[in-house]
């Protein structure tokens, strides 16, 4: 991979350790796939936050790197294991706390912005169309990529902390203009009435893309929150974290229909539920937000839940970001929701905190909520928002 001279100091370690050691880095993956040369980066989305994950030897690296690592670019966080504020209101131990505050801390002195967010793009982190970006975070690649029409590869957590430190990325794979063709034409024949059902869809449309590109048809409209679940399910469930659909999202008219074709009909959306779902009736954690619940989102949980409370022996979370968390608490959503006996988890999600034991069984809208509670050994159904607050208020599964 060529480098500049520039460049090439920063890999001799003339601009410090963690430039030199962002530099192995991106030098390393330019090698593995064959990039000519890295490339600027606008923005800078970094995975890789919850201590859940982490562990000690991910803290140390971070502790490393923080001793005169500066990023040069808008940098923002994924979620951490916890709510920074309120852990404790959410069953998170004080040595757990303790070492997720050590990461933030980190993560603060490299100049990172603490959002703990999927949804960055919501938060202030809005790239521009065609611009190159280093993300990581599946769901939030897939966004950017398909509905706002930046650049990116999906980084893991090292690669994006380093493209941060210098600025730049190794030129390949997705920020290539030919490698962003579509490959499949998927024939959207489904009728899609609640935002779980892009859940579905996603997971049915991954599926039989097969890491490919999906090029859809059929789809008539599509809002914010019904994208952005589609982008977290189809890409958790096999597709490249790219994709067209005709008439909604940027560039579609621009690329050529593929010719291998597979149709998506009522019974794979059914499917996909009866997949997605498990067999259980009583409901332990009713969680909304992966990805991160936008302020429209919160606003129908208070329309919802408002004159009604959350059943005894079952927690009701609303995951999201504390900028909406706070625009939640000067429209009065949030005090109809915690009078309720909802809880907020800002920062965090169920895909990353420390969860596995505590609950047996989920209610979500998510069908990568679900894909991620499995693993941490819970049964999980998923459904409308309407069908998750009633189940948080009857403790019961009903449909």
């Amino acid at each position: 991979m060529y480098l500049t001279e520039k460049e090439q100091r920063m890999l001799e370690g003339a601009e410090g350790y963690a430039v030199r050691k962002s530099m192995e880095i991106l030098v390393a993956l330019g090698d593995i796939y064959d990039a000519k040369s890295l490339i600027k980066v606008g923005s800078v989305q970094v995975a890789g936050v919850s201590y859940h994950n982490l562990g000690d030897a991910g803290l140390e690296f971070l502790n490393e790197l923080a001793k005169d690592g500066k990023v040069r670019v808008l940098t923002t966080l994924n979620p951490a294991g916890m709510d920074l504020e309120n852990w404790q209101q959410l069953g998170i131990s004080p040595e757990f706390a303790e070492k997720q505050n050590l990461v933030i801390d980190a993560f603060k002195r490299m100049g990172i912005l603490i959002s703990c967010t999927c949804t960055p793009y919501l938060i202030g982190n809005l790239p521009l169309y065609g611009e190159h970006i280093a993300w990581s975070e599946s769901s939030a690649v897939t966004f950017a990529n398909s509905v706002i029409g930046a650049k990116t590869n999906r980084e893991g957590g090292p690669s994006a902390l380093a493209a941060a430190f210098v600025g730049k990325t190794p030129c390949y794979g997705l920020h290539l203009d030919e490698n962003r063709v579509p490959e499949v034409h998927v024939q959207v024949n489904a009728e899609l009435t609640k935002l779980s059902d892009w859940g579905a869809l996603g997971y049915a449309i991954g599926k039989k893309a097969e890491n490919k590109i999906p090029y859809i048809t059929g789809v008539k409209a599509a809002d914010l929150d019904e994208l952005k679940s589609f982008c977290a399910s189809v890409v958790t469930y096999g597709a490249k974290p790219l994709f067209y659909i005709k008439g909604i999202t940027p560039g579609a008219e621009q690329q050529p229909q593929p010719k291998e074709t597979v149709t998506i009909e009522q019974a794979d959306i059914k499917n996909a539920y009866d997949n997605i779902n498990d067999e259980v009736s009583d409901i332990e954690l009713v969680c909304v937000g992966c990805p991160h619940c936008s302020i429209n989102e919160i606003a129908k949980v208070a329309e919802l839940l408002e004159g009604k409370k959350v059943a005894d022996g079952t927690e009701f979370w609303v995951a999201t970001s504390r900028t909406a968390k706070q625009l939640a608490d000067k429209r009065g959503y949030t005090q109809i929701i915690e009078a309720a006996g909802a809880k907020f988890a800002c920062d965090t999600c169920m895909a990353v905190a420390p969860l596995k034991g505590r609950f047996k069984s989920l209610a979500t809208t998510s069908a990568k909520g679900c894909f991620y509670s499995r693993q941490n050994n819970m049964k999980t159904k998923m459904g409308s928002m309407e069908e998750c607050v009633e189940a948080a208020v009857t403790g019961k599964w009903s449909s």
